[in-house]
């Protein structure tokens, strides 16, 4: 006969099955494709035993979300406890990078996509986002306490472009085999700890001067420019479930008739969100690439556009918030792109260490940083908006790449 230990075991396993396949199936398809029936499906259950233990969906995605930000806290506060700053950020990398070989080697434990937690109720979203706001103030005091408003804003920059180059890992690793992992962590630590040029701290972007990768407000502006624009916004706040064709079309003051005279499908808007996103971010390095100077002076003035651009321009760069929700198709797609704009900072940074500007990085490993340091920089802007001069919020976030995370504040 079966104990009440015996129960109580047996009930924590099928309920964290039940959590790991959601959180499987969210990273995968996104949190709309995630339904109760696939995920009982995906542990040979029947969608009225998954009930049993999460009558609601909702239910199940918050407890997804909530495991995930439980897990980064615990890995956060045993990097914290460390006695350096340098020991604190290499703990906080390799508890990830350990977590991503136990996965690749069949061990259960996810890190999910947090992207789409502003598309729940505003009750769940409250409660999940001061949970994660905990994670990065525990990010943050690994660089100590800060001793004025300027040095405060600097540590928020490397908590936030520390937590998305862990949070973007998990898209990228899966080009390394694990058993490469242990010398790439290394390299992901020595580019954050000590940044990218060969000297520290040099910081003299070019202009790059008015391209068409920024909006312009002398020209009239297409309809299906607009939708663009708005879906981006809307998919960068809201994640793709919060950006529904409805609040699309309000937004425009247009009607849902009208979106689809445009697009067939909502997906079809988003795959043109991400081709003109990278299309812009293309122009801008393109444009880099033309300029005269060391390979260093080109990337950080490309750097320094597109912060700008994610920071201030009317139209951002989308965020891969709306990767999850992707077909495989498309999703590999985007993907594919990601990574050829990534072999192209790479570029920048190998002409760079043959040009004495850059120190001798690992190109691969760098430019996926810079690819993530780009992509969270839209959930920065409120943090940007509270500087009196803009280059000074483009500076100080790009620091992390010009100085490290080891430098003093200035």
């Amino acid at each position: 006969m079966a104990t009440k230990s015996d129960v109580t075991t047996k009930y924590g396993e099928k309920r964290s099955a039940i959590v790991h396949a959601a959180s499987v199936l969210i990273n995968e398809t996104g949190v709309k494709a995630t339904t109760l029936t696939k995920v009982a499906r995906a542990i040979g259950l029947n969608a009225t035993s998954v009930t049993y233990y999460f009558p609601r969906k909702d239910e199940l995605i918050v407890t997804v979300y909530e495991e995930t930000i439980a897990l980064m806290k615990a890995t956060a506060e045993a990097a914290l406890a460390e006695d350096t700053v340098e020991k604190r950020i290499a703990k906080f990398v390799s508890l990830h990078v350990a977590l991503r070989e136990r996965i690749r080697r069949g061990e259960r434990g996810l890190i999910t996509a947090l992207s789409e937690i502003r598309s729940l109720d505003q009750e769940y979203q409250d409660d999940l986002l001061l949970k994660y706001r905990a994670v990065v103030n525990d990010v943050r005091a690994f660089f100590g306490d800060p001793d004025a408003e300027a040095t405060r804003a600097l540590f928020s920059a490397r908590a936030h472009i520390l937590i998305e180059a862990i949070l973007w890992w998990p898209v990228w690793s899966l080009r390394y085999s694990y058993l490469d992992f242990p010398r790439v962590e290394k390299k992901i630590v020595e580019i954050l700890c000590h940044g990218i040029p060969a000297k520290s701290g040099d910081w003299a972007p070019l202009e790059l001067g008015e391209g068409p990768w920024r909006s312009n407000s002398d020209m009239p502006v297409q309809q299906n420019d607009e939708f663009l624009r708005a879906a981006t916004l809307m998919i960068n706040e809201r994640g793709y479930r919060g950006a529904s064709v409805n609040r699309i079309a309000e937004a425009l003051s247009v009607t849902k008739g009208s979106f689809y005279h445009h697009h067939d499908a909502k997906d079809d808007l988003v795959m043109e969100c991400f081709q003109r996103s990278y299309d812009r971010l293309s122009k801008v390095q393109m444009a880099g690439l033309e300029l005269e100077g060391s390979y260093w002076t080109r990337l950080s003035s490309v750097l320094n556009e597109l912060i700008d651009v994610q920071f201030f321009d009317a139209m951002p760069l989308l965020r891969t918030t709306a990767l999850q929700a992707l077909d495989s198709a498309h999703k590999t797609d985007v993907v594919m792109r990601s990574n050829r704009l990534a072999r192209r900072f790479a570029g920048f940074l190998i002409d760079g260490i043959v040009d004495g500007s850059v120190k001798p990085v690992d190109p691969l490993v760098a430019s996926q940083i810079i690819m993530s340091t780009l992509n969270g920089a839209y959930e920065a802007r409120r943090w940007a908006a509270r500087f009196d001069q803009p280059e000074t919020a483009i500076k100080t976030y790009l620091s992390v790449l010009s100085r490290g995370m080891l430098a003093d504040p200035d």
